[in-house]
């Protein structure tokens, strides 16, 4: 890892009229982030929509059981392969290195190394999916211990339908990781659409012959268009290359070792990001049909606002992060890591709030059709509030662990994962003694929240401070306004569907749809009038990038 300089100086203070922008910049560099993040927050909107209608037709269709149980046991082992291994080498090494060359106007050698990155790693990838395949009956049995042995055998071949996908999520992850670092955003967010797509079409029409399979074709058949086919056709068409002339040459070029060397901490570790759902179905495989599917309901509809607010963010202002460190831009970086903590905390802490108060007519409104019906969703609802509580520590976390690799540190995120998987592991066990599958959603949030705090100490440790006064201001005036706001939210829930429940023939579905829309709406209007009296940075800086045209 190479060693990066530092500075215990304090940046120099912001221009005055614009406190988020950096001096001699003009703010071009947030604006950049601004911009690229309404980009890629659109582009996660689409696929988290499409999520929510693929969870729609899985769960008019199979319901909240025995059919879906084994579904989402299927995911389990192909998941664990890419996070351990294709994930990791993603993350935490390829795109940094790949930056740093592409920054400092070394592109035919940032080329070499991904062509190196991506040979090696299929053969590994591929040796590891055909020894799954081999070995598919036993993985399944030690991933769901309390399964039955026809519930074991069911799962079997859905496993071996998605075990191949894993090398297209890898190589299509590599070539958006290029992607991005050069600035191209669209089709690396169109992958998630054309997979989520693949699933709906799956469920709509190959589940009429192949049964829960035809969900497991349909991904298969999304991974392949939209994150090998549509990712590869890009790389090319805005000039990137595969270099195969004396490739191997090239194999102990420095920037390829320096990818193993910040990938084997990884391979290595058990981070608390990468497992914690592999974690709560395990644990819920004991509970009987139906608790492992709430669970991972639940959680996918946790992730909405975690995809569309940290996903984006995150995304978008890593390959700025990047460029700073590999410029020894240390004063930029923690400037830049305050700001997007800043803004993510401001809208993803509501929404933690939010979440928990209006579970129920979101479950309802999502997935209450067909096999899905009041005790499936009061069952999802339970695990969403325990879940939400957990949404604001998993968006700062995404932006907290990219300032470590954008200095190329894959070491200490995965040593600080690996320490809070050790603690939450047993906390499952804990918990869901005492509070069944609600406890397992509430010991991923509380992991999640200590993980964080975590994360932020060593990050503001290695970068000589992060302008902790000026974060410390920001979240307590977000924690007051996002507490108001959800108070006032439950009082008009509480008051809307005490109406609703007089109306003779309105569908649960209808009610839960007027419940929210009423509900969001009011939010929205006492959270930003709370930001307006509290003088909030954030929401000067968000009205500024749309009176701009930036967002």
């Amino acid at each position: 890892m190479a060693d990066m300089a530092t500075t215990t100086q304090p940046p120099p203070p912001a221009p005055p009229g614009d406190h988020d922008d950096p001096p001699g910049d003009r703010g071009g560099t947030h604006r950049h982030i601004a911009g690229a993040t309404g980009i890629m927050m659109a582009l996660i909107l689409t696929s988290r929509v499409l999520g929510l209608v693929r969870d729609r037709v899985i769960a008019g269709r199979f319901g909240q059981g025995y059919e879906t149980d084994i579904y989402n046991a299927a995911f389990t082992i192909p998941d664990l392969l890419f996070f351990l291994i294709a994930g990791g080498a993603l993350s935490s090494a390829f795109i940094p290195v790949f930056t740093e060359h592409i920054a400092t106007g070394k592109e035919r050698d940032a080329w070499r190394i991904f062509s190196v990155v991506a040979s090696v790693m299929t053969l590994v990838v591929t040796a590891f999916i055909l020894l799954g395949e081999l070995f598919t009956p036993t993985l399944v049995i030690w991933t769901n211990p309390g399964y039955s042995p026809d519930k074991v055998a069911a799962t079997v071949p859905l496993t071996r339908i998605l075990l191949p996908a894993q090398l297209c999520f890898f190589l299509g992850g590599l070539m958006m990781g290029t992607l991005n670092a050069r600035g191209q955003f669209l089709a690396p967010g169109l992958g998630p659409v054309i997979y989520n797509l693949g699933i709906i079409l799956g469920g709509l029409f190959l589940t009429r012959r192949f049964g829960v399979a035809g969900l497991c074709w349909g991904a298969l058949s999304g991974a392949i268009i939209g994150n090998l086919a549509l990712q590869w056709f890009m790389v090319r068409r805005t000039g990137g290359r595969f270099i195969t002339k004396g490739l191997r040459q090239y194999w102990r070029h420095p920037g390829v070792l320096k990818v193993w060397k910040l990938m084997l901490p990884v391979i290595l570790g058990l981070a608390l990001p990468q497992v914690s759902t592999i974690v709560n179905k395990m644990f819920a495989a004991s509970l009987g049909d139906g608790p492992q599917s709430a669970l991972m309901n639940a959680n996918r509809l946790m992730q909405v606002p975690l995809g569309i607010f940290a996903q984006a963010t995150a995304i978008a202002i890593f390959p700025t992060l990047a460029a700073q460190a590999a410029r020894k831009e240390m004063a930029q970086l923690r400037r830049t890591a305050n700001f997007g903590i800043r803004s993510i905390l401001f809208l993803t802490v509501p929404s933690s709030l939010l979440m928990v108060v209006l579970a129920l007519p979101i479950v309802q409104l999502i997935l209450h059709t067909g096999r899905f019906q009041d005790a499936e969703a009061h069952m999802a609802a339970t695990a969403l509030i325990y879940y939400s509580l957990g949404i604001f520590a998993w968006s700062a976390h995404a932006i907290i662990a990219r300032g470590f690799y954008a200095m190329q540190d894959s070491r200490t995120p995965v040593l600080v994962g690996t320490g809070v998987t050790l603690i939450f592991i047993p906390l499952n066990w804990l918990l869901m003694r005492w509070m069944s599958y609600g406890g397992l959603a509430l010991a991923t949030s509380i992991a999640a929240t200590i993980h964080m705090l975590t994360m932020l100490i060593l990050l503001r440790n290695r970068l000589h401070g992060i302008e902790g006064g000026r974060l410390l201001t920001s979240v307590g005036r977000i924690v007051l306004a996002s507490i108001v706001t959800a108070l006032v939210c439950r009082v008009v829930r509480d008051f809307v569907q005490h109406g609703l429940t007089t109306r003779v023939g309105m569908s649960v579905t209808a009610q839960a749809f007027v419940t929210l829309s009423v509900c969001l709406l009011v939010s929205m209007a006492v959270y930003g009038a709370m930001a307006v009296v509290l003088q909030m940075e954030e929401w000067r800086q968000l009205r500024r990038r749309f009176r701009r045209g930036d967002a």
